[in-house]
């Protein structure tokens, strides 16, 4: 099996607020502490959305186009905390490669963590190389 370097990701509070934007999600646990903390989460969270979306962003980087994902599922396993300051939060991407399929498509297994902990699982890709 190949291994894909890992590709780190800073997400802050201004990200969760471009993003809340873009997808319209204003939901208050990405950007109020009181509220997120009310409902048991240890702080305010990145969506998860967002999160996908970057791992996604990995794998066409590493494809070289960004068409080339064919089919891309995941699970969210844990929430993203992204901390009240300049630094955010990171969150790293890496992959393996489990295979071709027979019409020449590749098969990536990726793991997606942040502070070591997986908050993606069943991460995998479909991609078509350049």
């Amino acid at each position: 099996m190949s291994e894909l370097a890992v590709q780190t990701f800073r997400v802050t509070r201004a990200d969760l607020v471009r993003y809340a934007g873009a997808a319209e999600d204003f939901n208050p646990i990405h950007w109020s502490d009181r509220v997120a903390t009310k409902v048991g989460l240890p702080g305010v969270i990145a969506h998860g959305m967002l999160t996908m979306a970057l791992a996604g962003r990995a794998v066409t980087h590493w494809a070289g186009r960004p068409d080339a994902i064919v089919e891309y599922g995941v699970r969210f396993t844990r929430p993203v905390v992204v901390p009240d300051d300049e630094e955010g939060t990171e969150i790293e991407v890496s992959a393996v490669v489990r295979g071709v399929t027979d019409d020449g498509l590749t098969q990536l297994d990726l793991t997606v963590t942040c502070h070591g902990e997986k908050v993606l699982a069943q991460a995998r890709a479909l991609v078509r190389m350049a």
